[in-house]
């Protein structure tokens, strides 16, 4: 049996589904962008100390030794074709890492953040990488979502109205 994954690109504005434009994500399309996407994910899992056990998790849970195979072929240059879900596990820890990369100045901060409990609903006492390790591709995709969202100013969309104090000089802490 032959799946394949179609793409829908929504137009910026209001619009009827029938404007909706689909393209499939064709078994080539996998082919081409497979090994370059892994090895991406191998240097943002490096660069964020992710262990063995974590980038399996992230990935899916792949066989150990699938997994390094992958690596293999993908670092050789060799054919390489990942399963959809595992394309769509990358595009998720990149999109994640490009956001960490656009709110903190500092790459230590980013990782401290990201491996540290927050308090807020999403999380609820954990950090952002154990959501994502413990609720696979939901707590990847909700992790990416709230990035996305803090990135475009919509963290608190849907707040009660007064329900925040804005920050003032006197909260601001120069070390």
């Amino acid at each position: 049996m032959r799946l394949e994954m179609q793409v829908v690109e929504f137009p910026l504005t209001s619009a009827s589904p029938s404007s909706f434009r689909f393209h499939t994500i064709s078994e080539s399309d996998r082919a081409r962008t497979s090994a370059p996407g892994l090895r991406a994910f191998v240097k943002i899992a490096d660069r964020l100390g992710l262990n063995g056990t974590e980038r399996i998790a992230i990935l899916g849970h792949p066989a150990r030794s699938t997994y390094y195979r992958w690596i293999k072929k993908a670092y050789n240059h060799q054919p390489l074709t990942l399963p959809l879900d595992t394309l769509l596990r990358i595009s998720a820890i990149l999109g994640i890492f490009s956001s960490l990369s656009t709110l903190f100045e500092d790459e230590a901060q980013a990782k401290l953040w990201f491996e540290g409990p927050h308090q807020g609903p999403i999380f609820a006492g954990i950090s952002p990488m154990e959501c994502i390790v413990n609720d696979g591709i939901v707590g990847l995709m909700t992790v990416r979502r709230y990035l996305d969202a803090w990135c475009g100013g919509n963290l608190n969309s849907g707040a009660k109205s007064n329900s925040f104090e804005p920050i003032t000089e006197h909260d601001l802490l120069f070390v």
